[in-house]
């Protein structure tokens, strides 16, 4: 892709490794991408002008002259708002307004995913706060309600988890294994800006150490195409295993009943856009169908934690000083790790596990602005910005 286009802009709240991996690519694509901050800066409409601007620069021509943005807004919140500012202002976006609102809830993923018959974690939702305050300002109880609720709907026995409807990192999840504990869980919610409206439960998935991060994205023109290996993320201390709880990485390679999945369940979410990209979360409903016991994978995955660990050490340092630097430290630990004998073995148990229980795929939840740089690109073998940069100019 060697011809330069001045028409895409990427808009970001600040700059980390991800958008310092879109703009690193995009020079090497040959891509001038413009900048849009989306944090101390004022957009203004009146009597049908518009202008946007910062303390000290205005950005107002550099949004009239961008045709498509690149909206990598970190919060959610922000992310809607500005996605759907921008395409009121006739600009296309990767992803649009409408695939945010959809990502922005864990309902409404669900919801569209289960109309279209792919398979999801049994859910139920009560739009029902734990307390409410009533008109003579106390307040009222409704935790043994809900809890009932949920105990009709989903089996206890096998564990229910609550969830904010729009968290991330793991953030605000529990797992209740009795009802005591569902009381208790169910008490902690409240309404938040991760979770606006009531209070979703799931049936606990025992997926066993690993849950899977798959690609899937879309240039305008193009099939759909889902990147057949996925990073599996592992820990044995808690039941959630995202990355951000400081869990070790793999690659896992996908049957290609799970890249077929995977693609319709892109193609669901987008609605028919042109161009998008998603991070999808999915588990491997394993149980007891395990293919060593837990003794043995404890050695082998601690061996490999601890392989894992100056990675952990690098991600720590600073890095917006020098970049490069930075990134060439990650990428060599990174390559170390990889070959490492812990690191393949316990590859190779995730890569069986999946394949003799790849009929057993969930999928339960989807990000729209998923972290790359450091895990998935390195692990997985794809630089997201790229398809981010070819789904943009497939939009010009």
């Amino acid at each position: 892709m060697a011809v330069t286009y001045v028409s895409i802009a990427l808009l970001y709240e600040r700059s980390e490794t991800d958008e310092m991996g879109i703009k690193l690519t995009a020079e090497k694509l040959g891509l001038d991408l413009a900048f849009i901050p989306f944090r101390k800066i004022g957009f203004c409409i009146a009597n049908q002008a518009f202008s946007a601007k910062s303390k000290g620069n205005d950005f107002t021509k550099i949004i009239e002259d961008s045709v498509v943005v690149l909206n990598r807004a970190q919060s959610k919140n922000r992310r809607l708002q500005a996605g759907y500012l921008l395409e009121v202002l006739g600009k296309k976006t990767v992803n649009s307004s409408s695939i945010e609102f959809i990502c922005y809830s864990k309902l409404r993923t669900l919801l569209n995913l289960w109309k279209a018959d792919l398979p999801i974690p049994k859910t139920v939702f009560i739009p029902c706060d734990a307390k409410d305050t009533l008109k003579n300002g106390k307040l009222f109880s409704n935790e043994k309600d809900i809890a009932d609720l949920f105990q009709q709907m989903l089996f206890l026995e096998d564990g229910i988890v609550i969830k904010p409807d729009s968290a991330t990192h793991g953030k605000g999840m529990l797992l209740s294994n009795n009802r005591e504990e569902l009381i208790a869980h169910i008490q902690k919610t409240a309404p938040s800006i991760i979770n606006p409206v009531g209070i979703v439960a799931q049936e606990f998935i025992d997926k066993w150490f690993f849950d899977l991060r798959i690609i899937v994205y879309k240039e305008k023109g193009k099939p759909p195409v889902c990147h057949p290996t996925a990073l599996a993320r592992g820990g044995l201390n808690d039941f959630r295993t995202n990355t951000y709880l400081g869990n070790a990485v793999f690659a896992a390679k996908l049957p290609s009943n799970i890249i077929d999945l995977s693609i319709k369940s892109g193609e669901t979410l987008a609605k028919g856009e042109q161009a998008w990209v998603f991070a999808l979360d999915a588990m491997i409903k394993i149980n007891k169908n395990k293919i060593i016991d837990e003794k043995q994978l404890k050695i082998e995955f601690n061996k490999a934690q601890t392989a894992f660990s100056p990675i952990k050490k690098i991600k720590s340092e600073k890095y917006k000083k020098d970049f490069s630097s930075w990134n060439n430290k990650l990428e060599e630990s990174f390559s170390t790790y990889k070959l490492s004998k812990s690191y393949q073995k316990v590859k190779k148990i995730i890569d069986d596990t999946i394949e003799k229980n790849k009929t057993k795929i969930i999928f339960h939840e989807a990000n729209s602005c998923p972290e790359f740089w450091e895990y998935t690109r390195l692990i997985t073998g794809i630089n997201v910005a790229i398809p981010l940069i070819k789904g943009a100019c497939s939009l010009l």
